[in-house]
C-alpha cells in the first residue's frame, strides 16, 4: 500500500507504534527466521514466519524473502511444509522436537498450518520483480509441492474441502470447531506431560488440559504411524474439513498460478486449475444452512458445526461468491460485527460456547482481519472491510502488539511484543498504510 507523502504530519503516537513495530520484528529475529515472541513461542511457525515476511516487506524486502526461504528448510521430501521449524531443543515450550518425532532432516513438527506463503510470495515478487525473480525462481517448486500434499493427502478420496488431522494444523487451536470432533479423540493412555505455556500466560486465555491431552494423543498416533499422511486423514481419530486452510490455499492456489505464469511454468498451470476446479464443490459442502455462513465439517460423520468462526468470511479472500449465498453471509457478518466493539471476533459471541479471552474461542486476531478484509475489498465491500481495518488499528493503538485482544473491552491477551501484530500493523493496520 502506498505511504503517506513523508511531509504531512503524523501524530506521535502513531509514529511511535510504527517504530515500535519494526524493533518488534528485529528483536524477534534469530538470524534468517523469527521468532512469535520470545519464551511462548521459542521456534519458528509456519504461518507466522509468511506473515512476518510480509511486515518486512515494507521496510527490507531483502529480508521479506529471507524469512520465507528459510521455512522451507525444513519442507519434507513428501512436500510438506511444517508448522514449526525446530531450529533448537528449548526448554521453554512443550511439546518439542523429540515428543513429535518427525521425518525429516531437519527436526520439526509432523503437521503443517494454512498455507499463506504462494500469497505472500506474490506480494513480494510484485513489489520488485527485478529482485524477486530469481528467488521466485527457487521458491516455486517448494510451493508446488506443498500445495500438491494438501491436494493428495489432506482430502478424502472424492471430496475437496481440506482436512485437518490435528487441531494445531488449523492454525486455530482450540477453536470451538473441532470441539465434537476432539471429544471422539480417547487420551486414555496418554503419555504424562508436562505444559509449558502457562508459564507464560494466564490459563484462562489458553487451550485446556482435557483438550492438551487429546492434542498430544493425536501427536503420538502420527508418530506411531510413521508420520503417514495419507493414513492420517483416511484412517486418524481426527480429521475435520477446515473452512480456514481450505480458503486460504484456494487463494493461494489463484496466486500460485499466476506465478506459475510469471514463471512460463505452463504444465503448473494446468496442474493448479485441476485443484481449482474443484473450489466450489469444497465451498458447498462447508456451507451450512442452519447458520447461514461457512462451517467446519467432521469427515468421520458429516457433522457441521453449529458456530460462526471468522474464517467464515474468508470465502471471498479464496474468491467464492455466490449472490443469494452472499446476502445471508452478510447478514451474519453484519450481526457480527455489530455483537462486539472490536471486530472481528474468532468466534460469535451469541453461541454459548463463546470466550472473550481463550484464544481462538472468541478473540480478536489481527492477521484473520487483514486476510477477511482484504477478501471484502476486493468483492465490493469495502465499508466492512474498513471498519475492520479501522478496528485492528485501535485495538493496537490502545492496548499494544499483543498476540490476540478481548473483541469486547479490547484487552491484549496472550504473548506480548508479538511479531505477526507487529507485522500486521506495518504492512494494513498503522496510517501510515493509507492511501
Amino acid at each position: 500500500m502506498s505511504k503517506l507523502p513523508t511531509d504531512e504530519p503524523v501524530p506521535a503516537k502513531k509514529v511511535d507504534l510504527d517504530k515500535r513495530a519494526i524493533e518488534i520484528l528485529r528483536e524477534n529475529s534469530w538470524g534468517d527466521y523469527t521468532l512469535p515472541t520470545k519464551g511462548l513461542y521459542p521456534y519458528q511457525w509456519n504461518w507466522d514466519s509468511m506473515f512476518v515476511a510480509l511486515g518486512f516487506s515494507e521496510i527490507d524486502l531483502d529480508r521479506a524473502w529471507t524469512e520465507v526461504e528459510s521455512l522451507f528448510q525444513g519442507q519434507w521430501k513428501n512436500g510438506m511444509a511444517a508448522h514449526i521449524v525446530f531450529r533448537r531443543d528449548s526448554p521453554s515450550y512443550f511439546p518439542g522436537p523429540k515428543v513429535w518425532g518427525g521425518t525429516h532432516e531437519v527436526a520439526t513438527s509432523g503437521c503443517s498450518q494454512p498455507p499463506v506463503a504462494a500469497t505472500i510470495v506474490r506480494d513480494l515478487y510484485e513489489k520488485d520483480p527485478i529482485l524477486g525473480k530469481e528467488r521466485l525462481g527457487e521458491l516455486f517448486p517448494r510451493l508446488m509441492r506443498w500445495h500438491r500434499w494438501f491436494h493428495t493427502k489432506r482430502v478424502i478420496s472424492g471430496g475437496a474441502a481440506i482436512a485437518v488431522t490435528h487441531p494445531w494444523e488449523s492454525g486455530r487451536d482450540n477453536s470451538p470447531d473441532w470441539d465434537d470432533a476432539l471429544d471422539e479423540v480417547d487420551p486414555t493412555g496418554v503419555t504424562p506431560y508436562q505444559r509449558k505455556d502457562l508459564g507464560h500466560v494466564d490459563a484462562d486465555m489458553r487451550p485446556t488440559n482435557a483438550q492438551y491431552d487429546r492434542y498430544i494423543k493425536l501427536v503420538e498416533y502420527g508418530r506411531e504411524c510413521g508420520w503417514d499422511h495419507a493414513q492420517i486423514t483416511r484412517e486418524g481419530p481426527f480429521a475435520v474439513a477446515d473452512p480456514g486452510i481450505t480458503f486460504i490455499l484456494m487463494r493461494a492456489d489463484r496466486d500460485l498460478r499466476k506465478l506459475a505464469k510469471f514463471l512460463n511454468k505452463e504444465s503448473a498451470v494446468h496442474e493448479i486449475d485441476t485443484w481449482l476446479y474443484r473450489a466450489e464443490h469444497a465451498a458447498n459442502y462447508l456451507w451450512n444452512d442452519e447458520i447461514d455462513a461457512y462451517a467446519a465439517r467432521n469427515l468421520r460423520n458429516g457433522q457441521h458445526s453449529d458456530g460462526v468462526s471468522s474464517v467464515a468470511f474468508l470465502s471471498y479472500y479464496g474468491g467464492i461468491t455466490k449472490p443469494k449465498r452472499d446476502a445471508r453471509l452478510q447478514k451474519t457478518l453484519d450481526r457480527i460485527l455489530d455483537s462486539a466493539p472490536y471486530s472481528l471476533p474468532s468466534f460469535d459471541p451469541q453461541h454459548p460456547k463463546f470466550d472473550s479471552r481463550r484464544y481462538w474461542r472468541g478473540p480478536t486476531w489481527a492477521i484473520v482481519n487483514y486476510l477477511v478484509a482484504r477478501g471484502l475489498e476486493e468483492y465490493g465491500f469495502a465499508e466492512k472491510a474498513k471498519r475492520i481495518r479501522l478496528d485492528t488499528r485501535k485495538v493496537i493503538q490502545d492496548n499494544g502488539f499483543y498476540e490476540y485482544f478481548d473483541p469486547i473491552t479490547g484487552a491484549g491477551s496472550g504473548g506480548n511484543h508479538f511479531t505477526w501484530t507487529a507485522a500486521i500493523w506495518l504492512a494494513w493496520a498503522s496510517p501510515m498504510t493509507d492511501a
